[in-house]
């Protein structure tokens, strides 16, 4: 951590994974090496943990039910100095923003200790979120304090390097690997890929309308617009979620392939969510596929262009944005279903442009 003081901290969170009742569940500490620098790499690291704990099926990870917990531990030391300050560890920890933020409080903390000449205690302490500190629960033991002595029921466990290559191979694919694939084999911009990959349950959703509908881009898009929209306002896990891949897709063909347009799109993907029907029966049932008759489309324009002189005469007089406004007025007469393109192209050509 840079700061203008001649202290750096270090920082070393360890995350334990646990359950709310232990009896019988297994519980896996995960304790990182001393090579942390700043709050903020220690959020990412554990949030990169949790992502890779999560594809691997290790945890559910979630800590508002205690699948998960971080203690971690910051010392801080003058930056020409080799050897580690002495740490104070933070418990029980239960969201990543906590830990940031404590570390960022407790950084401070010991740097203006030392600067006053002071000494920097070992102690556990606890982070206090509506005042923003931490505060002492205990002090801490020296490690001969804890009186170490080997288990006789627990035998030491060997693994063999073959064993770990076998563990290796087996292994499912992994966040950075999948976001690899998804940039290299979809063509996906690094932005949508990493948006996709936050959610293993969304990156599997996208994975699987890939394969019945090659067109990453346009259900990439979706994903991240209409269908994270509706999750977030609905509070609800895709896993709950009723329309599957294979419906989905259905929707977005027809959109592609000009069909529908896009304010039909929303309307049939509102039927949707409500219906167990395809876009396709959707569609034809309320007869909702796009206007493509020349006729009928000159039928709108001219209609449009007679009820609104005014809008008329300030695109005549150079109000560009006027035109758009004409547009928007031609869809509302045609309840969504006439080609934008094809009404902006007679609008100029009938307004003399």
């Amino acid at each position: 951590k840079r700061t203008n003081s001649s202290v750096s901290p270090f920082i070393s969170p360890s995350v334990s994974l646990v359950d709310l009742n232990r009896t019988g569940v297994p519980l896996v500490e995960i304790v990182s090496k001393p090579e942390i620098h700043s709050p903020d790499e220690a959020y990412q690291y554990l949030t990169e943990l949790k992502s890779i704990l999560i594809y691997l099926g290790v945890s559910d990870c979630d800590m508002e039910k205690g699948s998960l917990r971080c203690d971690a531990n910051i010392s801080v030391r003058p930056k020409a100095q080799k050897i580690f300050g002495t740490k104070t560890e933070i418990k029980n920890l239960n969201s990543f923003k906590f830990v940031a933020s404590a570390l960022e409080y407790e950084a401070s903390r010991q740097i203006a200790l030392l600067k006053e000449g002071k000494r920097v205690e070992p102690e556990t302490r606890l982070w206090d979120e509506e005042k923003q500190q931490t505060r002492l629960m205990r002090s801490k033991e020296e490690v001969q304090d804890y009186r170490y002595f080997p288990d006789p029921d627990l035998m030491p466990f060997r693994i063999t390097r073959e064993q770990l290559d076998t563990i290796k191979s087996s292994l499912p694919e992994l966040p950075r690997q999948r976001k690899a694939r998804f940039i290299k084999q979809y063509q996906l911009p690094e932005y949508d890929a990493g948006v996709l990959l936050q959610d293993k349950a969304l990156s599997d959703y996208f994975d699987e309308c890939v394969r019945y509908y090659p067109n990453p881009k346009s259900i990439s898009n979706w994903l991240m617009s209409e269908l994270l929209r509706y999750l977030n306002e609905n509070k609800i896990d895709l896993k709950d979620f009723g329309i599957r891949p294979q419906r989905l897709v259905g929707l977005l063909r027809q959109f592609d392939e000009g069909k529908i347009t896009a304010t039909t799109a929303k309307e049939v993907w509102a039927e949707m969510l409500s219906s167990p029907l395809f876009a396709e029966e959707i569609v034809e049932k309320k007869g909702l596929l796009q206007i493509t008759d020349d006729s009928a489309l000159e039928t709108y324009v001219k209609d449009v262009i007679e009820k609104n002189p005014k809008i008329v005469g300030d695109y005549k007089t150079g109000k560009k944005p006027a035109l758009e406004a004409l547009v928007g007025q031609a869809m509302r007469l045609s309840k969504g279903k006439a080609q934008p393109d094809k009404v902006r192209e007679f609008l100029k050509k009938h307004l003399g442009n």
